[in-house]
């Protein structure tokens, strides 16, 4: 593994919190990964140098920076602005990856367009039909990973059987499991009850029990309760499913605020009860699992929140870097090549079962 592997480029300029933000997170990662050869900020010179000077970072050792000359913005529509902003620290960090000079590249900015431009520019591997968003989630005992959650809404039966396996890998690595348990979203546990889409993946993922540990089909109030470590689903659903929960979560912590502090006596019983709010934070802090990777592209890339706090940032890079030490794209790989006959022929016999109207085996 060269050093260059071991370098991170960082898009600067995307992040809501703006650049100060987002170089205190490298900081923050240099310190806490040794291993870490380097970080290439991405973006305006000037600006970025001010920050650096600002935050003392001046002159540091392993901070260099990449001039990009344009921004994109959340607003702008991802397939036009690749078209106009071709010199935007997006852009210009996703070509680092593809360069070779990094190994993973980390963005805060609009993930329509990073999406957009990983996949043109660095291009699914084979086998791969399209790449998926993962996200690590806290559950009830442990974390657990979905996928997708927002990178493709309109999914066929192969993309999903590709997702678990990107999943089983990716929870290796994140989790630290030697056989994710890996389950795929549907209304019902009962096989038929789901769309054609979850019937079908099903009855594909079943096929695959040699290779990957698959559990089957799970309702969403299984999601939280450690019925699995992995869960497939359609980029539709599961961004639905991803910001609904973030909706839920504020909601929750405004709601309590405000019954603890409506009268004196809330306001002393919240204090007595402040140890169990900030272990229930502790536990579902989003932190920790900071990032989302691209999976199933020929490079590694990582969306970060666009409100990203600096820890969420500093962590981002840090997972970048386990990917490169990990080499997860030779494993994810390796994973499709073992499985690539047995998923072609079980899509066949699904269509021809389709077609003839049999019942499946």
């Amino acid at each position: 593994m060269n050093a260059a592997s071991k370098t991170i480029a960082v898009d600067i300029m995307g992040a809501d919190r703006g650049p100060d933000e987002v170089l205190a997170g490298i900081e923050i990662a240099l310190k806490s990964n040794p291993s870490l050869e380097g970080i290439v900020a991405v973006g305006d010179q000037s600006v970025i140098e001010s920050s650096m000077q600002r935050l003392k970072l001046t002159g540091h050792p392993k901070i260099s920076i990449f001039h990009a000359s344009q921004v994109i913005t959340m607003d702008d529509k991802p397939i036009q602005s690749l078209k106009t902003k071709k010199d935007s620290s997006m852009v210009r960090a996703v070509e680092m990856v593809k360069s070779g000079k990094c190994g993973a590249a980390v963005s805060c900015g609009n993930t329509g367009a990073l999406m957009a431009c990983s996949t043109l520019k660095l291009r699914p591997m084979d086998g791969i039909s399209k790449p998926a968003l993962a996200s690590v989630w806290p559950g009830k005992d442990r974390h657990f990973i979905v996928l997708d959650v927002g990178a493709n809404p309109q999914c066929r039966p192969e993309n999903l059987v590709q997702y678990a396996l990107l999943g089983n890998q990716y929870a290796r690595l994140a989790l630290g499991l030697e056989k994710p348990r890996i389950g795929l979203l549907s209304i019902g546990t009962e096989e038929g009850k789901g769309t054609p889409l979850t019937n079908q993946t099903h009855l594909v993922l079943k096929k695959l029990d040699k290779q990957i540990n698959y559990r089957g089909l799970i309702e969403g109030f299984q999601i939280f309760e450690d019925a699995v470590d992995v869960v497939v689903t359609d980029g539709f659903t599961g961004n639905v499913i991803l910001k609904t929960c973030e909706s839920l979560w504020k909601s929750m912590k405004d709601m309590i605020r405000e019954e603890a502090t409506r009268n004196p006596l809330r306001m002393c019983m919240g204090l007595a009860s402040k140890g169990i709010f900030n272990g229930v934070r502790k536990r579902l802090n989003p932190d920790r699992y900071a990032g989302a990777p691209l999976l199933g592209l020929r490079g590694n890339v990582l969306k970060a929140h666009g409100s990203s706090s600096r820890h969420y940032i500093a962590n981002a890079i840090g997972i970048g870097l386990r990917l490169v030490e990990q080499d997860l794209l030779t494993k994810i790989q390796n994973d499709i090549r073992a499985t690539s006959t047995t998923i072609e022929q079980a899509m066949r016999d699904e269509a021809i079962a389709e077609l003839s109207g049999e019942p499946h085996p």
